[in-house]
């Protein structure tokens, strides 16, 4: 009974924000960021650094992130290391106050970033219970609110956690993913010196399929040396071969694969019967597996941080990774053309496939690290190189 005592606990002195969970917990503390309510899935990320770009992620669109490092907002905030210009977390929990940030890159505050983005956090929380409830029980429905004057209706927050229908089944790539076609310029960021430009005149050109992309992806093809242009969800098989591309990309997003699969799986089983290249991360990853033959599913509680470790089975070698996701790839439904790559040595799950006579491969991580180690660079040459 120590989760019931911990979450049910009187409303404290001084409380100005509330974590309500769907199955009446109540969770308080001091709010922070954007004053107002937003509802969505709680999870929990383990990394220890890249907030701002974990906060603004597509992938984690509709998602409440608890994070487990404690020191959350010390360096600050700056447009260079935002990953998105659309919407990626509602809201944050955290476990100390936000502090002023100590570092020579920040331009701002990260509570007050959160407010201009309307987000909302959550400071003051004994965030490891609050993990630990999630790896127990799986990632709750619920409602996180902040009121400086701490007037909240709880039984009103209760009912709308309860009636928000998850993330299962939910289709929110269309509503992260860029509107309309463009073409990506610019390279990853070096201290010193920026973001760096593409080389070369002829490079091979890629069509990036935007299921709520984080940018730093485009900034490792271009690296890799590729000439992108980046398309909307829900583009189809003929506009994309209508910009002659030597391969496609499937990026990151969120929501279910499942759902988004609905309309981009048959596009993807046409790109893969003409013998086009692809590559596919993280939704990307899942949706190539669907179109593969494989099926997908909701994880108890998903992968978030800066330090899973992943095996590839090719080679035994152990790749450090950045993940983000709450559905995978079902490793038992893996149809014969399709090999097994890599898998996760925290659970088991499937982590990569390769699909047999084609120039087709997957990772459940973000090779980007955005945040995260760079064990997984070579993933975007591998791709590149293909197309040569």
């Amino acid at each position: 009974m120590a989760d019931a005592a911990y979450t049910l606990a009187p409303k404290p002195e001084g409380a100005t924000g509330v974590l309500v969970l769907s199955d009446g917990h109540v969770v308080w503390g001091r709010g922070f960021g954007a004053v107002g309510e937003a509802v969505g899935e709680v999870c929990f990320n383990t990394a220890m650094t890249g907030y701002q770009e974990v906060m603004t992620d597509p992938s984690y669109a509709g998602q409440i992130v608890t994070f487990t490092f404690p020191h959350i907002g010390n360096v600050g905030v700056n447009d260079e290391d935002l990953e998105s210009r659309v919407d990626g977390a509602v809201g944050c929990v955290v476990r100390e106050d936000v502090t002023l940030p100590s570092n020579f890159r920040s331009a701002g505050e990260f509570g007050d970033w959160l407010a201009a983005k309307g987000k909302v956090g959550l400071a003051g929380v004994d965030t490891r219970a609050l993990t630990r409830r999630i790896r127990l029980q799986g990632a709750p429905n619920a409602v996180i609110a902040h009121d400086p004057n701490g007037e909240f209706d709880i039984p009103a927050l209760i009912k709308r956690a309860q009636e928000w229908p998850g993330l299962e089944g939910m289709d929110l790539a269309k509503i992260v993913s860029r509107e309309v076609q463009e073409g990506w310029e610019g390279s990853t960021w070096e201290l010193g010196q920026g973001f760096g430009a593409a080389q070369g005149d002829v490079l091979p050109h890629v069509v990036a399929i935007d299921y709520g992309a984080k940018d730093n992806i485009f900034r490792n093809l271009v690296k890799a040396g590729a000439r992108v242009t980046v398309v909307p969800a829900e583009t189809s098989l003929e506009a994309i071969l209508a910009l002659e591309p030597k391969g496609v990309f499937l990026s990151n997003g969120p929501g279910d694969p499942a759902a988004t699969g609905e309309y981009a799986v048959p596009v993807i089983k046409s790109l893969l019967d003409r013998d086009v290249p692809v590559f596919g991360i993280c939704l990307g990853h899942q949706m190539l597996g669907l179109a593969a033959g494989a099926k997908t599913s909701k994880m108890h509680q998903g992968h978030r941080g800066a330090n899973h470790p992943v095996k590839r089975l090719t080679d035994g070698v152990v790749e450090i990774t950045s993940m983000n996701h709450g559905f995978a790839v079902d490793n038992q439904s893996l149809p014969e053309n399709v090999e097994e790559t890599h898998v996760s040595l925290f659970d088991g799950s499937n982590c990569g496939i390769a699909i047999k006579g084609k120039k087709a491969f997957g990772v459940q991580y973000h090779p980007e690290a955005s945040p995260g180690p760079q064990d997984s660079f070579y993933l975007f040459e591998k791709f590149v190189g293909m197309l040569a």
